[in-house]
């Protein structure tokens, strides 16, 4: 079974999409000498008419790619800072996609925004680390956050082929995953994924962090039960998969790297005990209030959710109640 490192596994998704629609086209800076690696290879296979290095202008070209999905075309666009997306919210949220609503389906917009590298990379420092994923969930934008490369590559295909605008964000926690993958293929969009079982408590886990959710579980395996739930999708999430596995453990662990006020984990806290009796109040682990993640390396990391911090939240809602 041949071995697939998480980036290789998005590289080959783009290619496949290229190779499989002639609609499907890549924009972004940098793209064609492959600046993250993720588009190595496709300029050379595919031409620059679908492989279109942009000017430093992210609002102009994440504009011209919702003209260019009305129109018929997919484009994806690369972001390989993370914090871009904030430059663009308008033009994805209050154009790509709010056109096919405000206009009773008359059009659609299928754009792809992918983040390879969204957090925190070794000494990029608190413009380059953010992990914004919880803003376009708010505003009803599909989110993905594959930690795997089997969903890398079959999360964004979905996406490619989706008709309205996903975000994907690819961690950078991630990139350099490698894993058995035979026959890589599309995943559904808003279905999550159990990768572990486990009758005591459940974990939430997004994207990068379920490695560590998974290393925890397995360190704690004499002591406590714990099934690992990856959502993959954050909107539309998938609250049945996750209740289903809460109303099993009644017990609750949310791990998310990004910032604790108004992140995912609160939002997936929130809606659990709305519909679930718990045996214990649940535990976030996050990044603080308001991380604005440093240059230092040691205050980089401490700023981060870890390992010891999960296995602390999982030892406290096994022991209450």
């Amino acid at each position: 079974m041949p071995r697939l490192s998480y980036r290789k596994a998005l590289n080959r998704a783009l290619a496949d999409e290229l190779a499989r629609d002639e609609e499907v086209f890549l924009l972004g800076e940098d793209i064609r000498v492959a600046a993250s690696a993720v588009t190595a290879g496709l300029l050379k296979r595919f031409g620059p008419e679908r492989v279109r290095d942009t000017p430093l202008s992210e609002q102009a070209f994440t504009s011209f790619a919702t003209g260019a999905a009305m129109a018929g075309a997919r484009p994806v666009v690369e972001f390989q800072i993370p914090a871009l997306l904030f430059l663009v919210f308008e033009q994805i949220v209050n154009h790509a996609h709010k056109f096919p609503l405000m206009t009773g389906g008359q059009c659609s917009v299928p754009v792809t925004y992918l983040v390879p590298g969204s957090g925190s990379r070794t000494g990029w420092a608190g413009q380059h680390s953010d992990h914004p994923y919880s803003l376009f969930a708010h505003v009803g934008v599909t989110t993905v956050v594959p930690a795997t490369p089997a969903d890398a590559y079959g999360l964004l295909v979905s996406a490619i082929r989706c008709d309205d605008p996903v975000v994907v964000f690819a961690p950078a926690g991630a990139m350099e995953v490698r894993a058995n993958v035979s026959d890589p293929a599309p995943v559904p969009l808003g279905r999550g994924r159990v990768h572990r079982a486990g009758d005591d408590v459940t974990v939430v886990a997004v994207g990068h962090v379920v490695h560590d959710a998974l290393a925890v579980a397995d360190e704690l395996a004499g002591e406590v039960s714990v099934e690992v739930f990856d959502p993959r999708t954050l909107y539309p999430f998938d609250w049945d998969g996750l209740l289903a596995s809460v109303a099993r453990t009644r017990r609750l662990v949310v791990v998310d790297d990004s910032n604790r006020s108004c992140g995912i984990a609160g939002e997936i806290i929130a809606t659990v005990v709305e519909q679930v009796r718990l045996h214990a109040p649940p535990q976030r682990v996050t990044r603080p209030d308001g991380a604005v993640l440093p240059f230092a390396s040691v205050l980089d990391r401490a700023v981060q959710p870890g390992r010891e911090q999960l296995r602390h939240a999982i030892h406290h809602v096994s022991k209450d109640g």
